[in-house]
């Protein structure tokens, strides 16, 4: 029986435990995505890099699982997040091995061909956990280059210290060599936007004439760690004697929603594409067992920076999902596994299970910006001003939808061409 709830036109596998996305890439025209995957289970464990590919970013192939946890080894207690680096012709995937827990993450390589298939990962890292009292984590790393030099950021920080970004010189991926922190809370901005005790999953990226740095929010509250959000920053990358240092000069939420974490970009063609893990809202672990399935990317999205900000909508190939328009009156109860609302004035979105109604999202388009609700399954992403609110709504099998508005609105199912 189909499961009313499972996002089918999303990136994620059948069975088992996704989290964060990893190693974004298009090599030879075809695009890669990676993810956090426990195939065994529905929770967070045994951790491997599941892997899908596209030419369309509409239809996507399962592809052989990338990276394994291998017992005894570097990367025995999970392969955990990173990125993947065209290094001279050849695809090599730069990751958090973890030993046996957080503390003792190191950084590992995995080589692959240009079909990137099937991977070798080295026996030992190329980077250790730092000898550093004020940081006990540090993990994810991310590749740039800037000026014609290949660096690497990696998230670290403390329970109840402070975050930081490390940074590395890594022409060569074999050596890397440690530079000061690109980016700590002395600087004010960052401070003030991205409060945390550790950051995570950073990623740097030049869009629309402005650096962004973009931090998942790691918090240490009442004795248990709280994934707080993504903040994005603005501003200026600045040669410091060797290394670099980020300048923040504003920033904010990358989404608004409760179901948003963990986001990797990826720079295609001049634009600036990303996924996010949007995780399971309110669902307990017997009700995950009995799903067998946890956790879904997002779909892709368009970053811009906009007056001051980073703004985020729907990737323009989604347009392409777009079937026949169902019947649009406001009030008007429909089923539909998959659909989207568009909307030049208020919207809302309820989610009517049995006698049950429950307002799921509200967004407001305006101008020649109408609001776009897009639903598959359980995932529902919403976009407005600029702005993404990514959530999470469980229709029954009997669950219907509604869209509440005073003014025009189009509904279209959506369903691969």
């Amino acid at each position: 029986m189909r499961d009313p709830a499972f996002p089918a036109l999303h990136i994620r596998p059948a069975r088992g435990w996704l989290n964060d996305p990893n190693g974004l890439c298009r090599i030879d025209g075809t695009y890669h995505v990676f993810f956090q995957y426990n195939p065994h289970a529905p929770v967070h464990g045994n951790v491997h890099w599941g892997h899908v590919s596209s030419t369309d970013l509409l239809h996507w192939t399962d592809q052989p699982v990338a990276l394994f946890p291998r017992p005894a080894g570097m990367d025995a207690a999970g392969c955990w997040s990173g990125c993947i680096v065209d290094d001279g012709g050849v695809p090599t995937a730069v990751y958090t091995a973890n030993p046996d827990h957080a503390g003792n993450a190191t950084v590992g390589l995995a080589r692959s061909d240009r079909t990137l298939a099937a991977w070798t990962q080295a026996d030992k890292p190329v980077v250790l956990a730092p000898d550093d009292e004020a940081i006990d984590e540090v993990r994810d790393p991310f590749v740039f280059s800037f000026e014609d030099r290949r660096y690497a950021v990696q998230g670290a920080g403390k329970r109840g210290g402070r975050p930081q970004l490390l940074l590395w010189s890594c022409d060569d991926l074999e050596h890397w060599v440690p530079l000061k922190a690109l980016l700590t809370t002395d600087d004010a901005v960052a401070a003030e936007v991205a409060a945390a005790d550790i950051w995570e999953c950073p990623n740097l990226a030049y869009v629309d004439g402005h650096w962004v740095v973009l931090l998942s929010v790691w918090r240490w509250i009442d004795g248990t760690h709280r994934l707080d959000g993504v903040r994005f920053l603005l501003g200026d990358l600045l040669r410091e004697g060797d290394g670099l240092r980020f300048k923040a000069t504003g920033g904010g939420a990358v989404d608004d929603g409760p179901a948003f974490y963990a986001p990797q970009v990826l720079t295609d063609n001049g634009r600036l594409l990303l996924w996010g893990w949007s995780w399971e809202l309110g669902r307990d672990f017997s009700q995950l067992a009995q799903a067998g399935w946890a956790g879904s990317l997002t779909f892709p999205r368009e970053m811009f920076v906009r007056n001051g900000r980073l703004g985020s909508r729907p990737a323009a190939e989604l347009t392409g999902l777009r079937r026949e328009r169902l019947d649009a009156t406001s009030g008007a109860e429909f089923a539909a596994p998959a659909f989207e609302v568009v909307a030049p004035g208020p919207v809302a979105l309820e989610l009517v299970n049995g006698t049950d109604a429950d307002q799921v999202v509200a967004v407001r388009g305006s101008g020649d910006q109408p609001a776009r609700v897009l639903v598959d399954g359980s995932i529902v992403e919403a976009f407005a001003a600029d702005r993404s609110t990514t959530t999470r709504a469980y229709p029954t099998e009997s669950g219907r939808w509604r869209v509440v508005t005073d003014g025009p609105v189009e509904i279209w199912r959506l369903g691969l061409p």
